[in-house]
């Protein structure tokens, strides 16, 4: 049973396919459309290639770092206890099992997502958005705690936040496109 995941129930997370705790972990996000990036506060950046798995809460993702390190090769699962919390698992792949995964039926997405650090204490990145979702920019904040993420202001660089519509989660993204009333 989930008993390390103090908030969520024991029985979600095995329903959402996580018997065994010790196998994920809590993510906790708040999310918020941006005007701009602020380029001034960007101390790292890295390219990502997701494959949406086709039918699953799988992703293949490819991130090469700006400054030319190796990539990153995972494969991650996630399942959405609410809005803002999800469970997540992950497995980093070789080279040879990132190929062999790739051809995997499901839909890309492109973005670079650019670090900004520690952010009114909470760890922020901002994704900028390639191909069909160009225009988009959208920050994020990840937090230990709930009520962390409960007290967080909105950046000063964000104009909205879209952390409770699901439309702007990269597997809604991915698929349904961007939502008509933004940009």
């Amino acid at each position: 049973m989930a008993e390390d995941l103090p908030e969520i129930d024991p029985a979600m997370a095995t329903a959402l396919g996580w018997p065994k705790s010790k196998y994920a972990w809590i993510e906790r996000e708040r999310r918020w459309l941006c005007r701009a990036l602020p380029t001034d506060r960007i101390f790292r950046s890295e390219a990502f290639t997701d494959l949406y798995v086709e039918n699953t809460q799988l992703r293949l993702r490819k991130a090469v770092p700006a400054d030319g390190g190796p990539p990153m090769l995972r494969l991650g699962r996630k399942a959405d206890v609410s809005p803002s919390v999800r469970l997540l698992t992950s497995i980093y792949l070789s080279p040879e099992e990132f190929r062999l995964l790739s051809s995997l039926p499901g839909k890309v997405l492109r973005k670079t997502r650019h670090y900004l650090g520690k952010v009114d204490g909470a760890d922020v990145s901002v994704d900028v958005f390639e191909g069909a979702l160009s225009g988009l920019i959208m920050a994020e904040a990840e937090f230990g705690d709930p009520d962390a993420m409960a007290r967080y202001p909105m950046p000063d660089f964000a104009r909205r936040e879209v952390t409770t519509d699901i439309r702007y989660t990269g597997g809604r993204l991915v698929t349904d496109g961007l939502p008509n009333d933004d940009l």
